[in-house]
């Protein structure tokens, strides 16, 4: 009786211990919206600073995303998100918006 228990007791042990760590690697590795929704606002903040230096420096706003690439540094992850940057006028700040599609 004793030796059945233990097994018991040991079986049950390796199933929590194997659904413990399933549950801590996919929350190590699980990208939540609230993640992917940071991400994008923290690019979008990066180019409209971009924008606005340029603004500062040359006194118009960039007219494309590729101008900033080029003068100013800016590096942008174009196989994980999409940025639409719009200008209207150069002297008026870009309508920047950033979709991430790194699960296409």
């Amino acid at each position: 009786m004793q030796i059945i228990r233990d097994h018991k007791f040991i079986t049950i042990c390796v199933i929590l211990a194997v659904l413990l760590v399933c549950i801590v690697l996919y929350a190590a590795f699980a990208v939540t919206e609230e993640d992917i929704a940071d991400r994008e606002n923290a690019i979008k903040e990066t180019v409209q600073e971009r924008a606005l230096q340029c603004y500062v420096i040359e006194n118009a706003y960039p007219e494309s995303l590729a101008y900033l690439e080029e003068n100013y540094g800016l590096t942008v992850n174009k196989d994980d998100y999409l940025i639409v940057y719009d200008l209207f006028a150069e002297n008026q700040p870009p309508q920047v918006k950033v979709i991430y599609q790194g699960d296409k």
